[in-house]
């Protein structure tokens, strides 16, 4: 037990400082980890909870470059969404949402590389992204990468990404601890495991802060685009 405690804060610190370099795609390497420890239905809660800590440390971290406005237009649509798709949680299969997920990520890297006219959404555009991602982020666990497509699209600094993306994911997770609580999902076993990834994942988005401070914007960009391929093929893995 022990040993599979030592692995688990590893594989948290490891996922922590991939979604603070890219501001997504720990949940993607610690979920299928997780899960075979405790199984799904306790996994996704306790991952929810161990979200909450890498977020906020993520958002504390860049907390002088929030974008308010889009995180605002965001998380208008984000915060019901995702109670309607947590509510939903415990009785679909979520694997077509998790394939549909996937195939849309390398998509919108293909297309963001393809020399065509781009759409920009801008703030306004938030509203879809922020429903989109609230609903499947509740329905399938995890749909970070989603939202992380969208903030990419609005052209900042990479620290204001990051924790702009944060902040609208912790107002997520938070909002889904809630429903999973009402339903009994979180448990005394579920909150220790969470909290226990927690404190890894702090220090694994501390690292990945240190990480984006030495990149240039290009590397920046094809750092984020690679890892929402990665993401998206393991998401269509784990759903056939």
């Amino acid at each position: 037990m022990t040993s599979e405690l030592i692995l688990l804060f590893v594989i948290s610190f490891l996922a922590a400082t991939i979604s603070g370099a890219a501001g997504f795609g720990g949940a993607l390497v610690l979920l299928p980890f997780l899960t075979g420890i405790v199984g799904i239905k306790a996994a996704v809660p306790i991952l929810t909870i161990g979200q909450i800590f890498g977020n906020a440390s993520r958002v504390w971290f860049g907390r002088h470059e929030l974008k308010w406005k889009p995180i605002i237009f965001f998380l208008l649509t984000a915060i019901p969404l995702t109670i309607l798709g947590s509510y939903l949680f415990t009785e679909i299969d979520s694997n077509t949402v998790k394939f549909g997920i996937g195939l849309f990520l390398i998509l919108l890297v293909v297309y963001r590389r393809m020399k065509i006219r781009k759409i920009e959404l801008g703030d306004k555009g938030m509203l879809l992204g922020g429903g989109l991602t609230g609903f499947l982020s509740g329905l399938a666990g995890s749909a970070g990468p989603l939202g992380a497509a969208f903030f990419l699209g609005l052209n900042m600094t990479a620290t204001a990404y990051i924790a702009s993306e944060a902040f609208t994911a912790l107002a997520m997770h938070l909002t889904k601890t809630i429903v999973y609580n009402k339903y009994s999902l979180i448990g005394q076993t579920e909150l220790y495991y969470g909290v226990f990834i927690g404190v890894a994942m702090i220090l694994g988005s501390w690292t990945g802060k240190k990480i984006i401070e030495k990149l240039s914007r290009e590397k920046f960009i094809l750092l984020v685009e690679f890892l929402l391929i990665i993401s998206g093929l393991q998401l269509i893995w784990t759903a056939i």
